[in-house]
Order: C-alpha cells, then structure tokens, then sequence
C-alpha cells in the first residue's frame, strides 16, 4: 500500500473518534489536515489547539500514518506526565485499534525515557557496592537531564512519622522501608519503570536501586538480557511512533543525540514548554558537595589517591563560603575561576588514571564500583571545564546561596551554576536539523502572534503574517465561547503590587470575591509567601476551606479542591499549568500580580539584556513573553468544558492600565472584559445559587 492508496488522514480521524462515540469537530479536522501536510512535506508547524479541540488525536492520526505507510519513524514528546500517561495508555492504543486495520500493518508504538528512570536489576541484586554516601549527602540530581529535576513522577507515599516532603528529612528506617519496598517491586515490574509504581519513592530511595547512563556497565553486565532501559531502547529502535518527554529531548539538544532513535519528525505537544525544559536540561551547577562526592568514589572504589582533587576542592569551598550570590556577565571572578579550572584539571588527572588499560595490557573492564566513580569524575570535569572556560559568553553563570532559614532553600548549599544564555540555536541545530517540527499547545500565540515562540524554538520571525518560508502558523481555534462562557476582571481600583507578598486592599479584594462565588477558587500567586499569606488571611475571615500548596502532596490538594466545591486552592507555579479541574468547584481563578520573572531571575535577566545588546525590547521579548504565557495558562484553568462558567480575576491594576497590557490580554482566552467589582461580584453569586 503507497501513501496514495491509504485513506487520508480526516478520514483516519473520523474512523477514531467514532469509536469514542465523538462527533466530527472542525478544529480538530483542521489540525489533522495541516499536521498531515507538514510530515509530508517536511515543512515545520505550529498549531494553537484549544482545550477541547482533542489535539492529541489529530497529530497521533497522521503521525501513525506516515510512519506506517512511509516508513518513517515519528518521535511525540509531552512536558507532563498526565499527558504522556494518556497518550501511551489510551490515544496511542485506540489510534492502533482503529487505524491499524487501514494500514498495511498495525503501528508499532514504544516509550523511551531517561537511564535512570528505569530500575537497574544489577544494582537491586548486589552488583553495585553500596555507598553510604547516596544516602545523605548525593548530589540532588543524578546527572543532566536524567534526575527528578527534569521529570515528574508519582507522589511518593507518607510512610508513619515520615515527612511531608517524602524524602529530604525521612529517617533511615523510612528510607529502608521504601528501598525494601522497591526491592520487592522489581520481581514483580515487566518494565522498571518508575512512574509505573504507584504511590512513588523519595529520590534518595530510587538512587538505590537505579544507575544512570554513564554508570551502566553496557554490555559487559551479566543482567544484560534483563535490562530495563535497555529493551527500551531496543524496542524504539523497532516502533513506528515512540513517545518521550521534553526532559529526553532536552538531553537531545544538549548534544547527546544518539538518547533518541533516528526519526523523520518530532511531534512536540505542550510545546510552550520546551524552551525551558532545554534549558534545564542543559543547566549544570557546581558545589563544594559535588567535588567532595566525586573525590570519595574515586578513592573508594577506584582505588586511587585524590591527594590534587582534595586540595582544589578546599581552594573551592573556601571560595564559595565568602562568594557573592549573583550573576557574573563577564565569567567567573578570576579566583574563582582558577579554582573551577584547579577542579578541572584534577579531575582531568584522576580520570585518566581511573580509565582501565586495553584488554591486550592484562587489563580487566571496570567494574561496578569502577563506573560509578568514573560517572562522578567525569561529570565532574566536564561541569568545571565549562565553567572554566576562556569564553563564556554562551553560558549564563551565577552563584546561589539560599538563607538557611527560607522554605525554598533545599540544603542550603552554595552552587555556582552554568545556564546556556540561548538555546533556540540548539533546537534548531539539534532537533529541527534533520527532522520536521510539529509543535503544539492551546498556548502558542503571544500578543496575538506566533513570532515569540518560533524565536524561542530557533524558527525565524514571520513579522506577523505567521509564515515563513520553513515554517506556517495555524491557530484551530477552541470548541469553547470564552466572551459567554468566562469574565475577565481587572481589579483597576487596587494600588499595583510592591515588595510586600499581599496589601490589606488586595485580601479585601480576595475575601469579597471568595464570599460571592461560595469557595470555589483557585488562587495563583506569584510566590508562596504571598500565596501563604493569602491563605492564612482567608481562613480567619471566611467560613469556607481554604487550602494552600505545601499542606500536602499537590495530587492530593487537587483532588480535595474538585471533590468539594466550597473549597479554595492556594499556590503557585505548579497550579498555573496542568490543573483541570472541570465543573462547579473551579469557578473563579484569581491572579495576584502579573507573572514577570522575579528580577533577580539570572537566565532571565542575562537573556533579556542580549536582546537590549542586540537593539531589541529585552523587557517585551523575555519578561512579558514569560508573563503572557504563564497569564494565558493560568486563565485556561477557568473553562475546561462546554458547560463551565465563572471569572478570572487578575488583581493587579498594570494589566488595565500599562502599555504593555493589551500585549498581555490578547495572549488569554478572549473572556468578556471589565473592571467593574461589583458586577462581578454579583455575577458570582448568581453562578452560586
């Protein structure tokens, strides 16, 4: 069967969602037809989908069918784990189910995720020594891209007298118990996937039984033929369609292309997203702990001496205790700098006498224990050796040290770290190269233009007409009346926000609104002092519940909030995207401040000051695109059916009244505007009656 002889790609479309018992929607059909037509002719798409349009239906259809009939492997990444569980457990399978049969052979689907997500069998039966310092003091990331920094996975359980961060004060006893639990996991797993153990483990208890990429002894494993992420891989090497995430992605375009089999076209759903997953994935730090750990491994299972890595890791910290905590535009301080290249060079030396002779010089492979200390070493100078560099121009460098006594401040522990100060080039060289980019989300337009995505992504400026010569903007529209359906208030009477976390007028503001909708919000704030603030405030002058991001695990908030209607949810970052919550429980979403990236924010800072260095608005390009991204994701939590009706109300009065604020609005759902309170107040209470 050619390409020509099997049915078209809306026809594929409507034999799928017959199945489901859906009914033909035009936006929908639109993107399947352009999706289609982009994969055929390698030309590079965006697509603005709304929630409703069924979006991952009308790119897993063409997908599927240009690998099956043309022979041509698609890649489809997704930023969150909820998306990526219900494209590989219910569109990917009845994609296959209904489309199959008009195909000349059913697709072949895989899922591929970072080394260390999946359980190591050698390490769970011994074969790994045991290193009393994965315990208590590791590096918080396993390696670049493949630790929870990059991923999200299952909340882990709250085992009795455990914390409720599930990992970082857990006593031993816990985290034997998890371990022990993971232990029994692994005869039971077909996959060792991680995010397939429901409730999760603390990352302390994963490391125990996980090795990353550059710790895996390869071929030379006597588990071999049991290898989890190795018949991974073997099994995308084979599919049609693997599925993968941003985090895979983003290691990927950091250089290290061969993590991804080779493929004709990525698909990249919550496409917003990715700029900033490339750039964690691409950000590494460097600590004093770091050093140390890479030192003790080395002595204890290399077997050598790290008499020169010891003295370049005090020279370091004694550095580090006294450093300033902010941005170095020009490189590292030269003291610092000589210390970072001190580092470098030690580890340099200690790779080389750590690396085993060739089998021909009476030589065995490394071992276990060998490998491990290699991994840390290694990753060790490649971190310094960046850091060090004659030219970094091409790296945002700065030094962190969290007070002790912040919520947020992790171990405390002083980290110079190393952020690529663009990474649009890198996809565009690394992703986009030599396959076709099909980039989606309900979130592309900015200001009412494509243009500041496809910069981000490496894809040149259309100047608004939303094509180019390699690439073509669609915007499908959303199934939704947002002009019926939603309001949007400007609270234009408030003071506009200062330092303080909330104003006595703006928790006036909030508890009136509260009162009128009977519970039933979702608070996004721009930090979490300021969301818990607002929490403790409403708790003393409303009668309704009021719960706040940190009370529990966040799976669990989100449920209390959509089984309780008079109930209020309070957060930050994490609640803007991803939430949906459908229904009468969610029916004001209420905006603090507009969402600018703090100033202090060193990528953020560095990038937008390139932009200025270029005659650019590093104000417009990077702090109120970051603003009118999180805004438009944050609105999209209010209408998530048909029949949903409420408000989002932004309190801050620069949205009504700045130039820069119709930038802002035309990136948000097309909501009927006012500013009138009392209007909206009393829309409120009629939607609570």
């Amino acid at each position: 069967m050619t390409s020509a002889d099997a049915p078209d790609a809306p026809q594929l479309l409507d034999l799928a969602v017959g199945a489901l018992g859906g009914g033909r929607r035009e936006g929908q059909r639109r993107m399947a037809e352009a999706v289609a037509e982009a994969v055929d002719d390698g030309r590079h798409l965006l697509v603005q989908a709304g929630t409703g349009t069924g979006k991952s239906l009308a790119y897993l259809v063409p997908a599927v069918r240009h690998a099956v009939v043309d022979g041509r492997r698609v890649i489809v990444s997704t930023a969150t784990l909820a998306l990526q569980r219900q494209v590989v457990t219910r569109d990917l399978p009845l994609v296959a189910e209904t489309v199959g049969p008009k195909l000349p052979r059913p697709p072949k689907v895989a899922l591929l995720k970072g080394w260390h997500n999946y359980l190591c069998k050698h390490k769970v039966t011994g074969g790994y020594p045991v290193d009393g310092a994965t315990l208590f003091d590791l590096p918080a990331d396993p390696g670049p891209g493949e630790g929870a920094g990059a991923e999200q996975h299952p909340a882990p359980s709250r085992p009795p007298g455990g914390s409720r961060q599930g990992g970082r004060r857990d006593d031993a006893a816990t985290l034997a118990d998890h371990v022990r639990r993971l232990h029994a996991w692994a005869d039971d797993t077909d996959t060792g996937d991680r995010d397939d153990l429901v409730p999760g483990v603390p990352d302390r208890a994963w490391r125990q039984v996980s090795v990353t990429a550059l710790e895996c002894l390869g071929q030379r494993c006597p588990l071999l033929a049991e290898c989890f992420p190795e018949r991974a891989r073997a099994a995308a090497r084979e599919a049609d369609v693997v599925v993968t995430n941003h985090a895979m992605l983003g290691i990927a375009v950091s250089g290290n292309p061969g993590v991804l089999p080779e493929h004709d076209a990525v698909v990249v759903d919550e496409a917003h997203e990715l700029a900033e997953r490339v750039t964690a994935a691409a950000t590494v730090d460097l600590s004093l702990t770091v050093v140390e750990h890479a030192a003790r491994l080395a002595r204890r299972h290399g077997g050598t001496e790290t008499e020169a890595l010891d003295a370049a890791s005090q020279r370091l910290g004694s550095l580090l205790a006294t450093a300033p905590a902010e941005r170095f535009p020009l490189g590292l301080p030269d003291d610092l700098r000589a210390a970072v290249g001190a580092v470098r060079d030690a580890a340099r030396e200690l790779l080389t006498r750590l690396k085993p002779q060739g089998p021909g010089k009476g030589q065995e492979a490394p071992d276990a224990g060998t490998k491990m200390a290699q991994s840390a070493v290694l990753q060790l100078f490649e971190v310094a050796e960046r850091m060090a560099a004659e030219d970094t121009t091409a790296d945002v460098l700065w030094c962190s040290r969290p007070p002790e006594n912040a919520p947020w401040a992790g171990d405390g522990v002083t980290r110079l770290h190393a952020a690529p100060l663009a990474v649009a080039g890198l996809i565009r060289t690394h992703l986009l190269g030599e396959a076709t980019g099909v980039f989606t989300s309900a979130t592309l337009t900015l200001g009412g233009t494509f243009d500041p995505v496809a910069r981000s992504l490496g894809l040149a400026g259309s100047g608004g007409t939303d094509e180019t010569a390699d690439w073509t903007g669609l915007d499908v529209g959303s199934p939704f009346d947002y002009p019926r359906q939603g309001i949007l208030y400007v609270a234009r009477h408030l003071p506009a926000p200062g330092r303080e976390p909330t104003t006595d007028a703006q928790l006036d503001e909030i508890a009136g609104l509260i009162e009128a909708a009977g519970g039933r919000t979702l608070g996004l704030f721009s930090s979490r002092r300021a969301a818990q603030a607002a929490a403790e405030a409403m708790r003393e002058r409303l009668d309704v519940p009021v719960l706040c991001q940190g009370d529990d695990q966040l799976p669990t908030l989100v449920k209390a909030f959509a089984d309780d209607p008079a109930t209020c949810l309070f957060g930050t970052l994490s609640l803007w995207q991803g939430v949906d919550v459908p229904g009468p429980s969610c029916q004001l979403v209420l905006v603090d401040r507009i969402p600018f990236p703090r100033p202090d924010d060193p990528v953020k800072a560095a990038r937008a000051r390139s932009v200025e260095q270029a005659g650019g608005n590093g104000f417009m390009q990077v702090s109120a695109t970051h603003a009118a991204l999180l805004l438009a994701q944050g609105a999209g939590r209010l209408v998530r059916t048909g029949d949903d009706r409420g408000v989002v109300a932004v309190l801050d009065p620069r949205l009504a009244t700045a130039r820069y604020g119709s930038f802002l609005t035309r990136s948000m759902p097309d909501f009927w505007p006012t500013t009138d309170g009392e209007l909206v107040r009393a829309a409120l209470r009629r939607l609570d009656t």
